[in-house]
């Protein structure tokens, strides 16, 4: 079987969702397909580490749209099925089901896949990853009679899932490779910040560790081993090291792809009429330095989509980002705007004693990312400094008392 799509959208994530609620709001006037490989509509992702793992947050808050407004946008959703094969020169898509898919244009957002450990014990019982709201569900459920949890990765998901089961009541541990937590996102008052407020709220930490055997009793895993000889009790094991871009199948169809798949300032692939956009899409841009970026965040995937929404109604535009990001982790709410990548000086402006303070990152004298924890009003007056590439005086950023509106 084979079907006619003007455009067909591979992935159902936040990116690819909003291709399509963007093209249903402009009014296009093409054929849309929307193909997911998760066997359900379009959900929002960010809650499932933090209030759907607490029980806060319920399975239908998590969806982006009701089934009736999906029905009301004329888009064609097929969920359960992955794209599995493309063909360039003949605009094809093909499925795991073995269903034809031909399109006009290819936009393909099939975002990434937890990464696994190339160590024994993975696939034993207890082991979990959380990248689908199925991997949620499962790891909700067993926090029921789990006593020890031992979380690997000291990233975003690790840290705010070990907050989320610390606030359950188990014994938490966090493993993590780098010296510091968050070492690839943020500098080191940060780190040293919410590394002291997992310790005040009773989670070990072990940083510079590697993970040697995940060993286990009956098909369980009972403990987690370091490569030092140490021994860690678990019955529930998060491992959280981080994202695999869905790259391989463009890649296979002759796509220049090196993290991610390769696209320019308009989100396009090297490949005729493909796009590219979310996480699993690598790109440049001139005010984020000469280095391609793959962004992970849901910022990332709404602009990019709609960059890619104008293109297809005609409105062809650069895609120029400012990322941000955001986690919460017991109360605190970190913000953050930029890339700290590279930045050659840290600007602390108040006390992390008192739970509220921000750090500018500097480049060469210029703002290239502010981290915000509890100080929303640092976080939404550095967007402009970010934007811009402000040049302040390090002294006068150091002042709190002065505003960062007032240095701009």
């Amino acid at each position: 079987m084979t079907r006619d799509f003007d455009t067909l959208i591979v992935g159902a994530g936040q990116a690819g969702a909003q291709v399509a609620l963007s093209l249903a709001a402009a009014g296009y006037q093409g054929t849309v397909g929307l193909v997911g490989a998760e066997p359900t509509a379009p959900y929002e992702r960010p809650p499932l580490s933090k209030g759907f793992l607490a029980g806060t947050v319920e399975r239908d808050a998590l969806d982006m749209k009701s089934a009736q407004f999906w029905e009301s946008t004329g888009v064609t959703m097929v969920t359960g099925r992955e794209i599995v094969h493309v063909d360039p020169e003949a605009h094809l898509a093909r499925d795991s089901h073995d269903t034809a898919y031909r399109y006009r244009t290819l936009v393909w957002a099939a975002g990434g896949t937890a990464r696994s450990l190339p160590i024994p014990g993975t696939n034993l019982q207890g082991v979990y990853r959380l990248r689908t709201v199925e991997d949620a569900v499962s790891l909700r459920s067993a926090l029921r009679t789990a006593r020890r949890a031992v979380v690997i990765g000291g990233g975003y998901i690790g840290l705010e899932t070990a907050a989320s089961l610390r606030q359950a009541g188990l014994v938490v541990t966090v493993v993590e490779s780098q010296s510091r937590l968050l070492a690839r996102v943020t500098g080191s008052d940060v780190s040293d910040y919410i590394a002291h407020r997992h310790r005040v709220a009773g989670v070990q930490l072990h940083l510079g560790a590697e993970v040697s055997e995940l060993w286990g009793r009956d098909g369980k895993v009972r403990s987690v081993r370091l490569t030092t000889g140490v021994n860690i009790p678990a019955d529930l094991v998060l491992v959280g090291v981080g994202l695999a871009p869905n790259h391989l199948v463009l890649a296979a169809a002759g796509a220049a792809c090196s993290d991610g798949i390769e696209v320019d300032e308009r989100c396009r692939t090297s490949l005729a009429d493909i796009y590219a956009i979310g996480d699993c899409a690598a790109f440049t841009s001139s005010n984020l330095g000469e280095d391609r970026v793959r962004l992970e965040s849901v910022q990332n995937a709404v602009d990019q989509a709609k960059t890619v929404a104008d293109a297809l109604l005609g409105k062809p535009r650069p895609y120029v980002p400012l990322p941000w990001f955001w986690s919460h982790q017991y109360d605190i709410k970190l913000q953050t705007v930029g890339l700290q990548n590279g930045h050659d000086r840290a600007v602390l402006r108040g006390d992390p004693a008192t739970n509220r303070f921000s750090v500018v990152y500097l480049s060469r004298g210029s703002v290239i990312a502010v981290d915000a924890v509890n100080h929303v009003r640092d976080y939404v007056q550095s967007r402009a400094l970010v934007a811009t590439r402000a040049v302040i005086d390090p002294d006068a950023l150091s002042d709190s008392s002065v505003q960062l509106k007032e240095l701009a």
